[in-house]
């Protein structure tokens, strides 16, 4: 027996109301993410490659105004052991590989 599909919509709009952004704001905050990132980059850097032998492609928060960072192998669990100790910090999340990021292009 086959079942049949509901052909009713999801209104996007009304569960996730957009955010309209002037360009000022958007360069903004481009700015701001990049500023922060410039901050937790060289403690990435200074660890980067101890620890990509043994702990490669996993994640790792950076809390800059400590220095201290954390790893798991997941990006949420790398998340939750930084929120516990630094719950209202912003962090900012590597992968620990030869870039530091996530994925290719």
């Amino acid at each position: 027996m086959t079942e049949a599909k509901s052909n009713r919509t999801v209104c996007w709009g009304r569960i996730f109301p957009q955010i309209q952004w002037t360009q000022e704001q958007k360069a903004q905050w481009k700015a701001e993410h990049k500023a922060f990132k410039e901050r937790c980059q060289p403690i990435f850097d200074q660890v980067q490659q101890s620890l990509i032998k043994t702990y490669y492609n996993w994640y790792m928060a950076v809390e800059p105004e400590s220095g201290e960072y954390f790893i798991n192998k997941n990006a949420l669990g790398v998340a939750h052991k930084a929120h516990e100790k630094y719950p209202n910090a912003r962090l900012h999340v590597f992968r620990i590989n030869e870039t530091g990021v996530c994925g290719s292009v």
